[in-house]
């Protein structure tokens, strides 16, 4: 078994693509549109589907926002410098609500970007050493 993708919910597709490839480097992998059930799907990801999970934003026809709930937390993307991703993304017209720096408790480089729609990202600087489980 393997993660195949997240779904997101999405109030605007064109801007949520524009955010995910513009801003965060994302490659747009395929859509698909159902004008008779009303919605239109939107894959994108850093890798083909064959080999890695990807992001599904989902648009519903006529549905501007949604609420978010507690439940959700964020998806996680590893980055090799959380400090300058945390630049380009300022560049790009991102907005980084938690500026980079150590997880409280711990060594790990982390900051969290908001997408257009307001879920949240989590970026972490990638490690040299995993510990095995």
């Amino acid at each position: 078994m393997r993660i195949l993708h997240t779904m997101l919910r999405v109030g605007d597709l064109d801007r949520s693509i524009a955010f995910y490839t513009e801003v965060l480097g994302m490659k747009l992998l395929r859509t698909s549109d159902n004008p008779e059930y009303k919605y239109t799907l939107a894959f994108v990801g850093y890798d083909d589907e064959s080999a890695g999970a990807v992001l599904e934003l989902t648009y519903n026809y006529g549905v501007k926002q949604y609420e978010l709930g507690n439940a959700f937390g964020h998806i996680a993307l590893e980055v090799d410098n959380v400090y300058q991703a945390c630049e380009l993304i300022r560049e790009r017209g991102g907005i980084i609500s938690r500026e980079p720096g150590p997880v409280k408790g711990g060594t790990t480089e982390i900051a969290f970007v908001r997408d257009p729609d307001n879920y949240a990202i989590e970026l972490i600087q990638k490690k040299t050493n995993y510990q095995q489980l």
